[in-house]
């Protein structure tokens, strides 16, 4: 090998690669923090005689799409909404069988279906009641957009006169929430 010309192995471990991402750090915005009190206040409420330091709450986070919905959940249920998540996946029906062969071994055949679900196409993933009036709220975080069955059912749900919101971030959401039910 070439003094002037380094192998590729030493190279690798010089050089960071481009490719990989250092992960990015979640840090709790200041709404998901209030969302933390507003539950531990409310569970102060609910066992007065239980002291503080036993009482635990959720530790909420708003960086996926399972955890915006959580804290958008709670959040109108704890201001005294109604508020649930809509599963529009289907279900699976498992169709295998298993039997033993000639040699003694256990065999598998069949597939599991996948039934669609019932629900309508484009369903929000959350369903609620804030000061009587029926909000749906559809999650998207970071790249993902409507598709046109949900876009429907956005068009559908305010022509009935119903209210329809995107929820991107909880902090978002809770400045919304404030502008339209305060």
């Amino acid at each position: 090998m070439n003094q002037k010309e380094p192998s590729h192995h030493s190279k690798t471990l010089l050089e960071p690669s481009k490719d990989t991402k250092k992960p990015i750090r979640y840090k709790k915005s200041g709404a998901v923090k209030y969302l933390e009190s507003l539950a531990l206040d409310s569970k102060r409420a609910k066992y007065p005689s239980i002291p503080e330091a036993y009482l635990t709450v959720y530790p909420y986070k708003d960086n996926t799409a399972n955890g915006l919905t959580k804290c958008v959940i709670s959040f109108i249920q704890l201001k005294g909404g109604q508020a649930e998540r809509i599963s529009t996946t289907g279900r699976a029906i498992d169709r295998t069988q298993t039997f033993t062969d000639v040699t003694g071994r256990a065999r598998s055949i069949g597939r599991i279906e996948w039934i669609p679900g019932t629900s309508t196409k484009g369903s929000a993933d959350i369903s609620a009641t804030i000061a009587g009036r029926s909000v749906k709220i559809e999650v998207k975080i970071g790249r993902d957009v409507q598709s046109k069955a949900q876009k429907d059912y956005q068009q559908a749900i305010e022509t009935a006169g119903g209210v329809y919101y995107i929820a991107q971030t909880f902090e978002a959401f809770l400045g919304w929430y404030n502008q339209n039910f305060k």
